[in-house]
């Protein structure tokens, strides 16, 4: 077993087409013969998927221990294995395609606290994780507003970060899942450095040659002196002389409508945005199929595709494995390097 790359894939909402790409992307491409794949989700599900899609049958393990002797499995943990917060729980019903629940909540937590736990006493070496549709896992009890929150609350970590990978993007948000009214009043100093600095580690796990930190203004025209806010000058400004003074090449704040655009022309190794719609509107635009989310300051090695459930196109063997493949290759590469956040 000596060198093998255990990787954990979730399934995500059951009712989405997390375990349709997941299967595609495990069974459809080629990998090296040192990596393992463990499909983590109910067993009933991901047999009926490899049946309608025509693909090999995974082994089917019954514990944990058992999961890499083959180079697909599955791992169904049974929900009393994990326990979930207080509260939380729901009974299994007949999931469909497209649907989705509390029932549907309940697992997809059990499933991603069943990968983290792995992770986290190293019997896996990273971890991909199928889509998740956040109404559902609040409604099973989960107070974090998705996959980021909960995974940092699992690993006890103050601080993480979403990095999307995209084409020559690499965009890290300062704020994730807020509403836009919400994130002036959530923007510090303190997190924009703290953003800042995930970036340039980041840049380093990914192996790649180090360049300026692009630092996205908030406001419009980056605020024009104040004329159209106020944030660039009393916050992320401040926050950029500081990082300047640690001997960080940050350049910014740039409007939004400009960084990018330089971005494109390889000028930066990453992008600091301020919040979530800012940072992906325009990753999503050149790398819609192949955009990657991987999480800065875990101490294992965590993707995901970035995109959604797709509930309308759940079930009809339309769901393309794309960015999942990319996410589960990013894995397997950062897997094999040290994490900056690895305790």
């Amino acid at each position: 077993m000596t060198g093998l790359i255990k990787i954990a894939v979730t399934m995500g909402d059951p009712g989405g087409i997390g375990p349709e790409t997941a299967l595609k992307a495990v069974c459809h491409s080629k990998w090296p013969g040192s990596i393992r794949f463990i499909l983590i989700g109910k067993k009933q599900v991901w047999l009926k998927y490899a049946r309608r899609l025509r693909l090999p049958r995974p082994a089917v393990c019954q514990d944990i221990k058992e999961t890499g002797k083959n180079m697909i499995s599955i791992w169904d943990p049974p929900p009393d294995a994990i326990p979930l917060p207080p509260g939380a729980g729901a009974k299994q019903t007949e999931w469909r395609a497209g649907k989705t629940g509390k029932s549907e909540g309940f697992f997809s937590l059990l499933w991603i606290r069943a990968a983290a736990a792995g992770c986290l006493d190293r019997t896996f070496s990273g971890m991909t994780t199928g889509p998740i549709c956040k109404r559902s896992i609040q409604a099973a009890g989960c107070p974090f507003p998705g996959h980021t929150e909960y995974l940092a609350h699992l690993a006890g970590c103050r601080r993480t970060a979403m990095m999307l990978i995209g084409g020559p993007l690499r965009v890290v948000l300062v704020t994730t899942h807020l509403p836009l009214a919400a994130v002036p009043g959530a923007l510090t100093r303190r997190n924009i450095i703290e953003t800042a600095d995930m970036a340039v580690l980041g840049v380093k796990w990914l192996n790649l040659r180090p360049k300026n930190i692009g630092i996205c203004a908030l406001n419009p025209h980056a605020g024009e002196n104040g004329l159209l806010g106020n944030e660039e000058r009393t916050m992320i400004a401040p926050a950029i002389r500081q990082l300047r003074r640690r001997g960080m090449a940050a350049e910014g704040p740039v409007p939004a409508d400009a960084i990018f655009y330089q971005a494109m022309r390889n000028k930066f190794g990453a992008i600091v945005a301020m919040y979530h719609d800012q940072g992906l509107g325009p990753l999503k635009m050149i790398a819609f199929e192949r955009g990657v989310n991987l999480t800065l300051g875990l101490p294992f090695v965590r993707t995901s595709p970035d995109h959604g459930t797709a509930f309308d196109i759940a079930g009809r063997k339309k769901a393309s494995p794309t960015s999942m493949i990319a996410a589960i290759k990013l894995a397997v590469r950062l897997a094999q390097r040290p994490n900056p956040w690895k305790r």
